[in-house]
């Protein structure tokens, strides 16, 4: 399957949401995809590390 914006926002999603202590609502979820992809170069998400993905994610919540 061809990896899109699309499912990497899902996958982004997903993520932040997997918890349960947060929402999508809670972040800059265009952000953090974005800034995802720039490090990954790939829209698929699957290989950036837990740790640095939730570094980025950090970098976006919204207070």
């Amino acid at each position: 399957m061809s990896q899109t914006v699309e499912s990497a926002t899902a996958f982004v999603i997903a993520a932040l949401e997997a918890k349960g202590s947060a929402t999508r609502h809670d972040f800059d979820v265009p952000a953090i995809v974005a800034a995802t992809h720039d490090i990954t170069d790939s829209w698929d998400f699957q290989s950036i590390e837990g740790e640095t993905f939730w570094r980025i994610a950090a970098s976006y919540l919204k207070i």
